[in-house]
């Protein structure tokens, strides 16, 4: 799998926020709320932009990954406790996009997510690529009003009573494949094993993400 410590030729940009920032509450699914801790936000995808892939290129795929998720919910949004940082975390995944086509040079903001669906958006083909299955799906599980299987971008929602500041990495992967032959209810976890072996170049663009008013201020 691609080391992204190492220098890459190809050019990957989101122009709604620089890297290594918080991410706006316009592309968020959750924002702080003083009355009840947290409120929905905009939900939009950002808009991604990249460049210079390498030859051979036959498809693009993104994957949104949190690695910063609690591996116990035991605590999360509860009132009078907190999730320590000390907890092990494990990895979230926000936004599941493969089958890019290789003349596809950006996702404009908005176009794969504008707004929360309660209920989850549809998978699978889209004029854009092939959409996979995020992790608020089981997230979500036994929810009322928000269960059901959510595909394509949803944003941060990182628990309120959190210690730990979430990062939210945006990977660009070009392979040499013009499509990883995944159906149905893939996750990124699918991905990342199906890309083996046919990624050319890879880059990331990394935001922030918090609802805690002691890490926000």
């Amino acid at each position: 799998m691609k080391d992204f410590s190492k220098p890459v030729s190809l050019e990957f940009e989101i122009l709604s926020f620089p890297n290594g920032s918080m991410i706006p509450g316009e592309f968020t699914l959750c924002i702080q709320s003083e009355e009840e801790h947290v409120a929905f936000g905009g939900n939009k995808n950002p808009h991604l932009e990249w460049a210079n892939a390498p030859d051979g290129t036959k498809s693009f795929a993104i994957l949104m990954i949190d690695p910063d998720a609690p591996s116990s919910a035991e605590d999360v949004n509860q009132e009078g406790k907190s999730v320590s940082a000390d907890l092990p975390r494990v990895d979230f995944y926000h936004w599941v996009l493969v089958d890019i086509p290789p003349d596809r040079t950006e996702l404009p903001e908005g176009l794969d997510s504008s707004g929360v669906t309660p209920g989850g958006k549809e998978i699978g083909p889209t004029d854009y690529g092939v959409r996979g299955q995020n992790d608020f799906t089981d997230w979500f599980a036994g929810n009322e009003e928000m269960e059901g299987v959510y595909g394509g971008y949803d944003g941060p929602c990182a628990p309120w009573n959190d210690e730990l500041l979430h990062h939210y990495y945006f990977r660009l992967y070009a392979l040499d494949v013009p499509s990883l032959g995944l159906s149905g209810a893939f996750g990124g976890d699918t991905v990342i094993e199906a890309m083996e072996g046919h990624i050319l170049d890879a880059a990331e663009w990394m935001g922030t993400h918090s609802l805690n008013p002691d890490i926000t201020g």
